[in-house]
């Protein structure tokens, strides 16, 4: 007596099919919202285009961060974002690096939204996140915590050559090429005065939350952002860099 053997089921093809046809009418859509902007029938605002360039008044979203990075391997177009923001700054020539130390695309900036404590020298991009970071984070959250606004930085510098952590040995820091910031204070319009090394766990609660408001807001920007909870050395300011790693501490 034969026996009829079990038959693997049928892989279904619906799934497949419905898959494909939606995928068809995503891009079939995307397509006509596309053919709309570009013939000016409908407006999309600027940061929701992934192709146009970065604008710092922009309101920030998922798109910032990608526009951001593109900058970092586009002087010309860097350039052209500072050109339209309101930081003050002049071009300064490049230096070849030596032994690791060196800048590159860089400019001095004197001014930007707020004062600051002196003028500082950094990376074209390094300094399009900084005016980010002042006009979505900073100054937003000086209204939020204090009801005013800051009037000046308070900043340790930019360029320095030497290595992390100014060990004898070890890889160069981002700041031997202008590629980094280090932000010890912060000044409010009525004077009173903020600093990392004093406020990050002092007694003022208000204070101590603006800090961390400013930490935390600030790696929607930087790559490298490092505050008094990654290391000692961090006690007194926040580093910003745009190096290869990330980091939110």
């Amino acid at each position: 007596m034969q026996i009829d053997q079990p038959q693997p089921p049928r892989r279904s093809r619906i799934v497949p099919v419905i898959v494909g046809r939606l995928a068809l009418s995503i891009l079939l859509g995307l397509g006509i919202v596309a053919g709309l902007s570009w013939s000016g029938v409908i407006a999309i605002p600027n940061r929701l285009k992934p192709f146009t360039p970065l604008r710092i008044a922009d309101d920030v979203g998922w798109l910032t961060r990608l526009k951001l990075s593109r900058l970092e391997r586009d002087g010309e177009q860097c350039r052209a974002v500072l050109a339209d923001s309101s930081v003050s700054h002049r071009s300064v020539p490049d230096r070849p690096l030596e032994q690791g130390c060196g800048l590159s695309d860089a400019v001095e900036v004197s001014r930007s939204l707020v004062g600051l404590s002196r003028e500082f020298t950094a990376t074209c991009s390094l300094t399009v996140a900084w005016a980010l970071f002042e006009a979505h984070v900073l100054r937003p959250a000086a209204r939020q915590h204090f009801g005013q606004d800051v009037v000046r930085v308070t900043h340790f510098g930019t360029y320095a050559c030497r290595n992390v952590n100014h060990r004898a040995n070890g890889r160069r820091s981002e700041h031997a090429t202008a590629n980094a910031i280090d932000i010890a204070g912060f000044v409010l319009a009525d004077g009173q005065q903020i600093t990392v090394k004093s406020d990050w766990t002092g007694s003022n609660a208000r204070r101590s939350a603006f800090l961390r408001t400013l930490r935390n807001g600030a790696c929607d920007f930087f790559d490298v952002v490092l505050s008094p909870d990654y290391n000692e050395a961090h006690h007194d300011h926040f580093h910003f860099d745009m190096g290869p790693y990330r980091a939110c501490r």
